[in-house]
């Protein structure tokens, strides 16, 4: 328990403590934070509290505007300084709950902060790891005899994507223009997109690098998984549906990609890892792990159009939908040699489950426009339009407290006007 007053109902109680980067108005400031009930404690200004035998010489990281310095220091300092921040924030230590003057430095109500990008993001790769989406793509596309690809089963399909338009949640989404071609037999069109769809991910951040050419086995690759955050991956599909092939998406997914503030520790999520789906064929050797590292993590999507209260729950899927996990991801992704780095964001791919409600995306939802999702009475949609807010959230329901990360959210604005 926290000596600060946490709603049973909190993404952030005292088993939580997820990191972000903020600013206030009366100091902008960027700097490191940890959410905590209806708080943000700064950690720049308890930065002499973290005197453990790790810590004590790495206090500096406390004082830089992104994370990926904490981010590169590996699992011993994190966990150390989880096990400090629960320490100092504990109802049984006085350190900071008896020092009036110093909470009054370091405890800001998370309503007056701004939240920034938590690293500087130097790569973003996208997977495809949800076996129910890739099907319900493949037989919207190819038909339900050719859903998967001969690949999708034996490694994690992904891509590289575009790490500058990835933004923090509340940002404005901008409707993107490019070519399209709607009719097979007509030559292509250009304008705004018509057809702009939501995806529902989750994405990890890397922590300590790798050398270039010393790939990270899969037994150890959660040693270079920092924490994670909700990801909106949104798609152009009429700009994609013309551009993808050969080499798959590129304007239709570099325009925006939108992530949650919070940053949650592997070690918080700790308690909902599962047992692993089945995978069968059985990968290669370099992707094998028998130890649990799927997680059991509910989320959701709501849309707002113009003129709602609220926005309408149009999903609700878990991550435990994911076929390949984060550690296979990440070994796949460096079994070349490649180096990833500090603040790299790797992202899950669409998480679509079994039923219709679980799918995650729009173009799974409306069945490829062939039915309507009901928002309100007299509104419905097939696809996103200008105005509309989507709310993606994400939470893991522990014993009488809530691991949570907040939400993601973007507005689209209409696209800009080309002569």
């Amino acid at each position: 328990m926290s000596f600060i007053t946490v709603a049973p109902d909190s993404h952030f109680p005292i088993q939580n403590l997820p990191y972000g980067v903020f600013s206030t108005s009366s100091d902008n400031t960027h700097r490191i934070g940890v959410a905590i009930g209806e708080y943000v404690l700064d950690l720049k200004a308890i930065k002499h509290l973290f005197n453990g035998p790790v810590m004590q010489s790495q206090q500096h990281v406390f004082e830089e505007a992104t994370l990926n310095k904490l981010m590169s220091l590996g699992s011993a300092a994190w966990h150390e300084t989880r096990q400090t921040l629960q320490s100092i924030l504990s109802k049984d230590q006085g350190v900071l709950r008896d020092n009036a003057e110093l909470q009054s430095k370091c405890l800001i109500p998370r309503n007056e902060v701004t939240m920034h990008l938590p690293a500087n993001i130097g790569d973003y790769t996208d997977f495809y790891s949800s076996r129910e989406h890739a099907t319900n793509i493949g037989t919207l596309f190819r038909g339900k005899e050719n859903a998967l690809l001969p690949n999708w089963l034996h490694l994690p399909v992904g891509y590289h994507g575009r790490a500058s338009s990835v933004v923090i949640s509340g940002t404005p989404v901008r409707r993107p223009v490019g070519q399209s071609r709607m009719v097979d037999d007509k030559p292509p069109v250009f304008g705004p997109c018509k057809i702009l769809d939501f995806e529902l991910e989750m994405a990890f951040f890397v922590g300590p690098a790798n050398n270039q050419g010393e790939p990270i086995p899969v037994q150890k690759a959660h040693e270079h998984i920092f924490g994670m955050v909700i990801m909106n991956d949104w798609s152009a599909r009429d700009i994609q549906k013309w551009e993808y092939v050969p080499l798959g998406p590129f304007l239709a997914k570099n325009f925006c990609t939108t992530i949650s503030p919070w940053v949650v520790s592997m070690e918080a999520l700790q308690p909902f890892m599962v047992a692993n789906p089945v995978q069968d064929p059985q990968p290669l050797p370099y992707l094998r792990h028998s130890d649990p590292y799927s997680l059991n993590v509910d989320l959701e999507v709501g849309i707002k159009a113009e003129g709602m209260d609220k926005p309408a729950v149009v999903c609700r899927s878990n991550m435990k939908n994911l076929y390949w996990t984060a550690k296979q991801q990440l070994a796949h992704h460096t079994v070349t040699g490649c180096n990833a780095r500090p603040g790299d964001l790797m992202a899950s791919g669409t998480i679509s489950g079994p039923t219709p409600e679980s799918y995650g995306s729009m173009l799974e939802l409306s069945w490829r426009g062939s039915k309507t999702i009901p928002l309100a009475p007299g509104v419905e949609r097939k696809f996103l339009q200008d105005g509309d807010e989507v709310v993606m959230s994400a939470h893991a329901q522990g014993d009488g407290y809530v691991i949570g990360f907040g939400s993601c959210e973007g507005k689209i604005l209409p696209a800009l006007n080309f002569p």
